[in-house]
């Protein structure tokens, strides 16, 4: 099945020391991201939703800057495993905040992926005060 890499970047009124904690531990994740989120030994989180349980591994963490799950076990075929990314820019210029969600998976309804993280964004603007 191919899978198709949706990119989309919302804007918060947050700094990105405040935002990073909601897009990288397992208590933040779990307030907007995920039904409930657990940490594992060696860089492993298990994401649930709709009582599935879901183990991706963080493959990479820049402090206040970004951080990437890589979702062990769907890759198909040869292809890669589905991936989420969350990056953290601030315009020099506006000094606003940008988060960019990369969302590399099986969906292919790019309409459906659109709705699905503008409705996560909400929640998370909501938590941070955006």
């Amino acid at each position: 099945m191919e899978k198709l890499k949706f990119v989309a970047e919302y804007e918060l009124r947050a700094s990105p020391k405040m935002l990073f904690p909601y897009i990288s531990t397992a208590s933040g994740l779990s307030q907007w991201f995920a039904s409930k989120v657990n940490t594992m030994p060696e860089q492993r989180f298990d994401f649930q939703w709709d009582n599935e349980s879901h183990i991706a591994r963080q493959v990479s963490l820049r402090q206040n800057k970004g951080v990437r799950f890589e979702f062990l076990d769907t890759a198909e075929n040869g292809a890669d495993n589905n991936y989420v990314e969350f990056r953290v820019d601030q315009s020099e210029l506006t000094q606003s905040t940008y988060l960019r969600v990369t969302d590399y998976s099986s969906t292919n309804d790019e309409d459906e992926l659109k709705d699905l993280w503008d409705g996560l964004m909400d929640k998370l603007k909501e938590i941070v005060g955006s």
